[in-house]
């Protein structure tokens, strides 16, 4: 087997952070046609095309994209060659993650739980729109986005929607606020709620809910974050409509409970890949293990429903 040119290696690398092949010949001082015949000499030995041209833009492959990862591993370790030496085990592995910017944080925290403090693993954490995320999963600067949307079909990409977990939503909110003998209808008609904004599905089933119910609550605040809705539940505003893992250390602290009814709603959590035929390594594990709903309240629940026994939504 012949060894690998590490010189065209590094051409590669130059032009992949460039992105534009033009800027990083005046660079090197060289001309752009023998950087490019670099380039296409380590095509061939991987025998795999590293880049594509996108109108007058270069863009990495899915091969180009692994091949910059193995180049920033190898040219980042000379670096610091001599803590390199030092040390031993495999080289770090990369995930890129793309997570809605609304979507809780704590439920991240438990998608990525198996690889938080490993030593040879390196996360890449990025938030934005559905529109920016799916376009990082296309261009392949993602692995996987986290959403609570599933993305609309695209004859182009082949999108593949992982469901991570269903979970229930509650009615949240401080202890002194929430009084156990009022039904379900008395408790949102007297007090103001803090609610998604009107895109959200769990928005939407509330206010059919309320609707069944003959209600028209007070909204306090339209919100679409959900890291901003647990902070406004904790300043006692009103009612939080949540998934309770949004809330998760302020209900085992104490500072914020669930309302004893069931409201029968419900926020399904998807992880969202495309087809690719070098999948990252570290993605199979987490994308097989079941995220926990409730985490570490998760027995107070058990007992909350116990007690509930065969409950429904209060009218």
């Amino acid at each position: 087997m012949h060894s690998m040119n590490y010189n065209h290696l590094r051409y590669f690398w130059h032009v992949a952070h460039d992105g534009n092949l033009t800027r990083t010949a005046a660079r090197l001082n060289l001309s752009q046609s023998a950087l490019s015949v670099q380039i296409r000499k380590l095509e061939d030995r991987l025998g795999h095309p590293l880049f594509e041209r996108r109108g007058r833009q270069l863009h990495l492959t899915e091969a180009g994209r692994i091949a910059l990862d193995h180049a920033d591993t190898i040219f980042g370790a000379g670096q610091d060659l001599l803590a390199t030496l030092s040390r031993t085990g495999s080289p770090r592995k990369v995930l890129r993650v793309g997570a809605l910017a609304t979507l809780s944080r704590n439920f991240q925290i438990e998608f990525l739980r198996p690889l938080l403090g490993a030593q040879d693993v390196e996360l890449v954490l990025r938030s934005g729109t559905s529109m920016e995320l799916m376009q990082g999963l296309e261009t392949l600067s993602l692995d996987v986005v986290l959403t609570n949307r599933v993305p609309t079909p695209d004859a182009m990409t082949d999108f593949m929607v992982h469901t991570l977990s269903e979970q229930s939503i509650s009615v949240i909110g401080t202890p002194k606020r929430l009084d156990d003998t009022l039904t379900l209808s008395e408790l949102l008609s007297t007090h103001p709620v803090i609610v998604p904004t009107s895109e959200s599905p769990v928005r939407i089933g509330f206010d059919t809910l309320c609707a069944r119910l003959g209600i028209d609550p007070i909204l306090a605040a339209e919100v679409d974050d959900m890291a901003m809705m647990r902070l406004l539940a904790r300043e006692d505003i009103g009612l939080a409509i949540l998934p309770p893992i949004v809330v998760k250390n302020e209900l085992v602290t104490g500072l914020l409970k669930e309302a004893q009814h069931l409201i029968g709603l419900t926020e399904i959590f998807h992880a969202v890949t495309v087809k690719r035929k070098f999948p990252n390594p570290l993605l199979s594990s987490l994308l097989e293990r079941p995220v926990a709903a409730e985490g570490a309240w998760n027995q107070c629940a058990s007992d909350r429903q116990k007690g509930l026994g065969n409950a429904s939504v209060d009218t």
